[in-house]
């Protein structure tokens, strides 16, 4: 009885590879310890995934010696990130000191008090807001006005650009008449800043695990073209989050979006 009331329990998610194809939750950390960076993809206000990244870290850390880093976090916030970590301001110092997401107590605090006390660097790789939104409102060449110092917290200029990247073109497919290709530049300096910040803390014989939007790192661009530009030989995995309203069996459109998927049910309660 004990055995048949298990199986008839409704997942909460169910773990895909690119293919469709289901895999454990064992055999996707099995496949993850392996590899040099991984880019954890998630749906920003979705519990499961965010359980799965603490879940997941934790399981890791216990193979691996691992280096943290988030989208969620920018790059000028590391001052205040490092002094979180080494104990000399608390959770209401960070809150002042740092930019944090609305979301951050829920969702991302939990990781920063992981690394905390497991003694794990946690890197700030985001770019600042505000150079984001200069490029989208004038372009690439806003950045060349930035002080010396403002140049440390973003990408190594001039900042590589592939506009025909499909998941470039999609955004300005979605935003339709809204769409520009600065819009599309701002998102490239994301992705090409993350990668910069990655690959800058990365260390040999370490697993880095950084968590970031899906769309950054969906099907195999955003984040991991940057870093492949730089670095081919490295080992990286990819984990995209999902929903659907039947997590049965993986939808098409979302076949390939990553090494793995996490298929969440649809109905599942939001962190916002």
């Amino acid at each position: 009885m004990f055995s048949l009331a298990v199986f008839s329990q409704k997942p909460a998610y169910i773990i895909y590879n690119s293919k469709g194809k289901k895999v454990s939750y064992k055999k996707t950390v099995k496949n993850l310890v392996k590899q040099d960076i991984v880019l954890f993809g998630e749906l920003h206000n979705n519990p499961i995934a965010h359980w799965l990244q603490l879940e997941m870290t934790s399981d890791l850390n216990q193979k691996r010696d691992l280096v943290l880093g988030a989208e969620m976090f920018e790059a000028d916030n590391q001052l205040a990130l490092d002094l979180y970590l080494s104990d000399s301001i608390d959770d209401k110092g960070l809150d002042t000191l740092a930019r944090l997401w609305g979301n951050h107590k829920t969702d991302y605090a939990p990781l920063l008090r992981f690394a905390k006390d497991n003694g794990l660097y946690f890197t700030a790789t985001n770019v600042p807001r505000r150079y984001a939104k200069l490029v989208y409102l004038g372009g690439f060449d806003t950045l060349d006005s930035l002080t010396t110092l403002e140049k440390e917290w973003i990408a190594p200029l001039p900042i590589l650009f592939d506009s025909l990247l499909p998941t470039y073109q999609s955004i300005l497919s979605m935003m339709g008449d809204h769409g520009s290709s600065n819009l599309v530049k701002a998102q490239a300096l994301k992705d090409a800043t993350m990668a910069h910040f990655i690959m800058q803390t990365y260390k040999d014989d370490h697993l880095f695990i950084h968590y970031n939007g899906a769309f950054h790192s969906d099907y195999y661009e955003g984040i991991l073209w940057y870093l492949k530009q730089g670095r081919k030989e490295l080992n990286y995995a990819t984990i995209s989050t999902v929903s659907q309203e039947d997590i049965s069996r993986l939808d098409s459109e979302d076949l390939g979006k990553a090494d793995f998927i996490i298929c969440v049910d649809s109905d599942m309660t939001t962190t916002y």
